[in-house]
């Protein structure tokens, strides 16, 4: 296996590990392709390390929103009912245990 195929292999492990109105943090690297392969109609709640919670897919190219990025640095979208907040909180909320994954 080449190293994507091996990333690939790891998300899809990690996304079966999610269920049903868990909230997930996706931190940097690895962690922001999990939600490519969550299981249809297991809806979680996914987090951004730099302060987002309410992750939607991936933008489209051309539909990124320049303001709008995950702890990486990669575009991303909001769901309806979204937050926007800063690090201290976020973090908070890893750190107090709001956290499922």
């Amino acid at each position: 296996m080449d190293k994507q195929q091996i990333r690939e292999t790891i998300a899809r492990r990690a996304a079966l590990e999610l269920n049903d109105g868990d909230l997930v943090n996706l931190g940097i690297g690895l962690p922001t392709v999990v939600p490519e392969f969550i299981p249809k109609g297991v809806n979680v709640i996914l987090q951004s390390e730099n302060g987002l919670i309410g992750l939607g897919p991936t933008p489209a190219p051309g539909k990124e929103d320049k303001n709008l990025s995950n702890a990486g640095g990669g575009f991303v979208s909001l769901t309806a009912g979204a937050s926007c907040f800063d690090t201290a909180t976020s973090f908070g909320i890893i750190r107090g245990g709001h956290v499922d994954a």
